[in-house]
C-alpha cells in the first residue's frame, strides 16, 4: 500500500469521525461542542481535497470516502441537531414521531450526494444546495443560542424558531428539497473579475460582509437563505 495516496483518506475518515462525535455529543445536550465539530469536519473536507491534489493522489477511492463521510458529518450530524431541539432528547415528552422527522434530512443528503458523484454537470458549480451550506444552517443555532445577544430581537426569533417542532420540520423538508432541486447555485469561482459577470457574486460577498460585522453568527442563517435567494435571481436573469 503506498502510504502518500492514503494521506487524503486520514483527512477524510477525520471528517467522518467529526460527524460521529457531533452525534454523540448532540445525544448528551453538549450542542456547542457538537456544532464545533461539524464545523472541523468542514475544515477537513476541505483539505482532504487540497491535499490530494496536492500529492497528486486523487482518485475513485478518495471520491467515495469522500460521500460517505460527508453523510455522516453534513448529513446526519444536523439532522441530529434538528431532532434535539424538536425535542426527540427529551423523555418527559415521550415519543414523538415529529420530534424525528427531520431526520429525513440525512436521508436527502445521501441522495444528493449519490446524484453528485455522478451528475457530469456540477464540475464547475452545484446544482442545488450543497449538503455542507445545510449543515452550517443547522450547527449554527447552538452557536447562536451560545455566543448570540440574549436580548436581540433576532435572537428571540431564532429561539422561537427552536422552540416549535413544527417549523423545525418545515425547515428541514425545505433544506432537503433544496439539496435535490435542480437550482444551479452560485459557485465562487472567478473567470473575470469584470463587475457584469460577477454582480451576483460580489452581491453575496459584500452583504455577507456587512451582515457578519453588524450581527455575527446570528447572520449565518440569513446569509445561507441569501445564497439562494440570488442563485435563483440570477438563474432567472440569465434567461
Amino acid at each position: 500500500m503506498n502510504f502518500k495516496s492514503q494521506i487524503p483518506n486520514l483527512f477524510t475518515l477525520s471528517n467522518l469521525l467529526c460527524g460521529m462525535g457531533s452525534i454523540y455529543l448532540t445525544s448528551t445536550g453538549n450542542m456547542t461542542m457538537a456544532a464545533w465539530l461539524i464545523l472541523l469536519g468542514a475544515g477537513f473536507d476541505f483539505l482532504d481535497g487540497l491535499v490530494a491534489r496536492a500529492l497528486g493522489v486523487a482518485g475513485e477511492l478518495g471520491k467515495q470516502l469522500d460521500s460517505l463521510a460527508d453523510v455522516i458529518t453534513f448529513g446526519a450530524a444536523p439532522a441530529f441537531i434538528a431532532i434535539f431541539y424538536a425535542g426527540a432528547f427529551e423523555p418527559s415528552l415521550g415519543f414523538s414521531l415529529l420530534s424525528f422527522a427531520p431526520l429525513i434530512m440525512a436521508a436527502f443528503a445521501a441522495y444528493r450526494l449519490g446524484k453528485f458523484n455522478i451528475d457530469t454537470r456540477q464540475s464547475l458549480g452545484f446544482i442545488g444546495v450543497p449538503t455542507p451550506a445545510v449543515a452550517i444552517f443547522w450547527l449554527s443555532f447552538p452557536l447562536i443560542m451560545t455566543f448570540g445577544n440574549p436580548e436581540g430581537a433576532l435572537y428571540l426569533f431564532y429561539q422561537e424558531f427552536l422552540s416549535n417542532p413544527v417549523f423545525i420540520l418545515l425547515a428541514a423538508l425545505f433544506w432537503s428539497l433544496m439539496m435535490v432541486s435542480e437550482i444551479p447555485m452560485l459557485a465562487l469561482k472567478f473567470k473575470s473579475f469584470e463587475l457584469k459577470e460577477n454582480l451576483f457574486k460580489y452581491l453575496l460577498i459584500g452583504v455577507t460582509c456587512v451582515l457578519l460585522a453588524i450581527l455575527w453568527v446570528e447572520a449565518v442563517p440569513i446569509i445561507l437563505l441569501l445564497y439562494l435567494v440570488l442563485s435563483i435571481v440570477e438563474n432567472f436573469t440569465r434567461k
